[in-house]
């Protein structure tokens, strides 16, 4: 767990999104209703909202109105879901579990959830687009373009597809790295990265918290190595040992548990310097590094 303070602070974006996702996902009394139960099954089954208070955090140093990066965290949350429900299809990961719950094709079907997946994706540039979002349509056009980014083939679509095929790849340090980079390190760099586009903050800035997000994906990473090892199901919610049973090669296996412990610190260490120019408002950034190494746990 993390401090009381983080904690309280991960709670309220957390609410701030939930309440935000109650307000956009209406039902419709039609056949069409079943693929927005299944969006709200996967939305509003649990998690930390991480990315989301990633964004809301970082837009918060530069006085950003909370309308605007509340709209953005949302959207950000559509899309990690969607990678989740896509993720644990049988043709990708084959998970029965996240969150500790049935996995969304499940709890539903297959079909159900490739489309509530696309859905989600899809809702998540309506919102990015909405003139509610920010009043500039710069603003909303850097947003998506970063965005599209972090989702396609040089981000997260790109990674899933490096991922999938890393079993028949011999993999060292830096390809895991790369691969890692994609797959998950591409939306937590953007969720930071788009607290400064609201902003609209100078580039020396930028720079210095895309670093900051860079180390911290890293870290992320690393951990969820750890704990596919150490936790138990009950502990994370999905089914633990999945990477060795799949032959993929990943931070622990390439270091052993040690040195990759070691090396998650010193990426948090890393990621928490480059917050040095802040003072205690950024305070919750730095919390959310060390958090990211200790989840779970």
């Amino acid at each position: 767990m993390g401090t009381p303070k983080l904690e309280t602070a991960l709670k309220n974006a957390s609410e701030l999104i939930d309440q935000r996702l109650r307000d956009i996902l209406s039902v419709p009394d039609a056949p069409e209703g079943r693929v927005v139960e299944a969006m709200k099954y996967t939305l509003m089954g649990g998690g930390k909202r991480l990315r989301g208070f990633l964004c809301i955090e970082t837009a918060k140093l530069f006085d950003v109105e909370e309308t605007h990066y509340a709209r953005v965290a949302t959207s950000i949350e559509c899309a990690h879901s969607y990678s989740l429900v896509h993720d644990d299809l049988p043709a990708m990961d084959d998970d029965d579990m996240r969150r500790g719950r049935p996995s969304l094709h499940k709890a539903f079907d297959e079909a159900t959830a490739i489309l509530a997946g696309d859905a989600l994706v899809t809702l998540a540039f309506e919102i990015l687009a909405d003139e509610q979002t920010h009043p500039r349509k710069a603003v909303r056009l850097d947003l998506i373009s970063s965005f599209s980014k972090a989702l396609g083939t040089r981000g997260m679509v790109g990674g899933q597809m490096f991922d999938l095929m890393s079993p028949e790849l011999e993999l060292d340090a830096g390809a895991l790295t790369r691969l890692q980079k994609m797959k998950t390190g591409a939306l937590i760099e953007f969720s930071v990265e788009a607290g400064c586009i609201l902003g609209q903050v100078p580039d020396n800035t930028r720079i210095a918290l895309n670093a900051y997000a860079h180390d911290i994906g890293l870290a992320f990473q690393i951990a969820d190595d750890l704990l596919d090892v150490e936790a138990c199901q009950d502990d994370i919610g999905k089914t633990p040992g999945k990477d060795e049973a799949s032959g993929k090669v990943t931070f622990v296996s390439l270091l052993g548990l040690d040195r990759a412990k070691d090396q998650a610190r010193i990426l948090v260490d890393q990621a928490v310097g480059h917050l040095e120019n802040f003072g205690s408002e950024a305070d919750a950034l730095r919390e959310a590094a060390h958090y990211v190494i200790i989840r779970g746990h």
